[in-house]
């Protein structure tokens, strides 16, 4: 069996083994083919530029990477906080030397995002790696006590003592928008009201946009020992060779748009969707009644009446609501559903996105007029709802089959060997 190396590498021993982390379907190598696309893109424009330098690698960051390495040895617990959809892609750079140590918690944030199963199956390869680790979603509170008792119980056990006439410091550190300020602020919120603290509530800045936090800042997360949480500004190392790797960043948005054509960003995202199950589970919204007959009706979804009579109450320009996202849904499924083509072949998937990108015109109420910006103002939008998790759950690197029946396989994650090469495993 032939697999290809995607960022990541399986070991067994000495011997290196060179794994897919995701589907070896025709459709995931299509989807592939959209990825190389926006990566390639991104790595052209850069070598475009007078300085030839990653446009996200600025002075302020550069000079935050340089204060994080003089604060790694000072402080008693890091948190590195991925994304739960990239949990290999989203790996910090300057912890990678410290990779696995009694010191570090891997927290895949955004684990709704990613579903459930994926991120559990994520958390248990990196504990059976000896890592610890643990799926968050900064925005639920039972999540975050999960993570507040984790962090607890490793600081205790790090100071060697039951005592709690203590001060420790936790320092969150990762790569831009994996929602660090996020788990912050509701960490200093749970953890006061765990502690019955008293005061006003301080807030770490949160912004879609990467690169927000420009400062270190301390949040009080616990008493009895006295914890204290450090949100830090984000760092991206300025040289990521691997084009799907790249890709990966710029599609859930730790590298701005602005590098690529977000058309490019969502052509890629429709290519992962149309080779995914997740569309299947919007069968109730089809406006065909025959569909439900042959798939199963999920729960929590507006039937296709439902949707009908919300329609009236739309306001065209706020692509949020739930009754445009349902129009979205719709369209998405119907237009994979009726296509009769083979998306396995890329002419073929272009094909199927090109007639989607009209179709969603009008679900977004985006007028022809506009020309060719109609198809940026989808794409947009569009964007804007995966990147939320209103398009479903998706986790964009997979465990490998040969990863998961052999326990003595681990991945090997280096910047160094992301060339791409092939080996048969048989």
């Amino acid at each position: 069996m032939l697999m290809k190396e995607q960022g990541v590498k399986a070991t067994t021993g000495s011997s290196w083994v060179v794994a897919w982390p995701c589907s070896t379907s025709g459709m995931a190598a299509t989807a592939t083919h959209f990825a190389r696309q926006v990566g390639t893109a991104v790595k052209e424009k850069i070598g475009r530029t007078k300085r030839a330098q990653a446009p996200w690698y600025t002075s302020l960051m550069a000079a935050a990477s340089r204060a994080l390495v003089e604060r790694l040895p000072l402080v008693d617990l890091i948190v590195e906080v991925r994304d739960a959809r990239i949990p290999l892609s989203s790996e910090c750079e300057l912890l990678r030397n410290n990779l696995c140590s009694s010191r570090q918690i891997i927290a895949l944030n955004k684990a709704d995002l990613a579903g459930r199963s994926g991120s559990q199956a994520w958390t248990d390869y990196f504990r059976r790696t000896n890592c610890i680790s643990c799926g968050v979603d900064a925005h639920n509170k039972e999540s975050i006590k999960e993570l507040l008792g984790l962090i607890q119980r490793q600081v205790r056990e790090l100071r060697g003592t039951s005592h709690a006439n203590y001060t420790a410091t936790v320092m969150l550190i990762g790569i831009p928008n994996v929602g660090k300020s996020a788990l912050a602020n509701s960490l200093h919120q749970v953890g006061r009201i765990s502690a019955a603290e008293k005061g006003k509530l301080r807030h770490a800045t949160v912004s879609p946009e990467p690169g927000e936090t420009k400062d270190i800042k301390s949040f009080k997360i616990g008493s009895h020992p006295n914890i204290f949480v450090l949100d830090t500004p984000s760092v991206l190392s300025p040289d990521v060779p691997d084009v799907e790797v790249l890709s990966k960043l710029i599609l859930t948005g730790t590298i701005g748009d602005c590098l690529v054509s977000r058309k490019e960003i969502a052509e890629y995202f429709l290519a992962i969707l149309n080779s995914s199950e997740e569309y299947k589970k919007w069968v109730k919204l089809s406006s065909d009644n025959t569909v439900g007959i042959y798939h199963g009706i999920p729960k929590g979804c507006l039937t296709f009446s439902e949707f009908e009579g919300k329609k009236k109450k739309q306001i065209p320009t706020d692509h949020t609501q739930d009754d445009i996202v349902c129009h979205v849904r719709r369209t998405l499924f119907e237009t994979v559903s009726s296509f009769d083509g083979n998306i396995s072949y890329e002419d073929e998937m272009g094909a199927l996105i090109a007639r989607q990108f009209a179709a969603l015109q009008e679900a977004f109420h985006v007028s022809a007029e506009c020309g060719e910006d109609a198809h940026v103002k989808v794409a947009g939008k569009l964007l804007n709802l995966f990147r939320t998790g209103r398009l479903g759950h998706y986790l964009l690197i997979f465990i490998p089959q040969v990863i998961l029946q052999n326990p003595k396989l681990s991945f090997k994650h280096s910047s160094s060997t992301r060339r791409h090469q092939k080996v048969d495993l048989n």
